[in-house]
């Protein structure tokens, strides 16, 4: 059985959520079926994740909420503020260095020893 959230997922989730809130506001709940949904399931992430790093990422300037009625209920949508695009922009480029660089891994020659 596969693990949810092995160490190296470490980051993938304000990653994810500031990628996604960069394009539209979202809350919460959407936003754990939105991450299944892009990823083609391959990462599910529970809400016992998203809520902390929400309000963590709000906390840091990162993200702005809203609170809105929808019917009888109250939600709080949450949109990627210039500071938000700005370390998503960062991440990505560490992203892609990260992944650039487990890609050449494959295609080298070890010397034998």
């Amino acid at each position: 059985m596969a693990r949810t959230n092995p160490p190296f997922m470490t980051g993938v989730p304000e990653l994810l959520l500031l990628r996604l809130l960069s394009q539209r506001e979202m809350y919460g709940y959407e936003l754990v079926r939105q991450i299944q949904l892009v990823t083609g399931e391959a990462i599910k992430l529970g809400e016992g994740v998203i809520y902390p790093s929400l309000y963590a990422l709000e906390k840091a300037g990162a993200l702005k909420a809203r609170r809105r009625k929808v019917g009888a209920r109250e939600r709080v949508y949450y949109s990627a503020t210039a500071k938000g695009r700005k370390r998503l922009a960062t991440l990505e480029t560490d992203w892609e260095r990260i992944r650039d660089a487990i890609s050449l891994s494959g295609e080298a020659r070890v010397d034998p020893a």
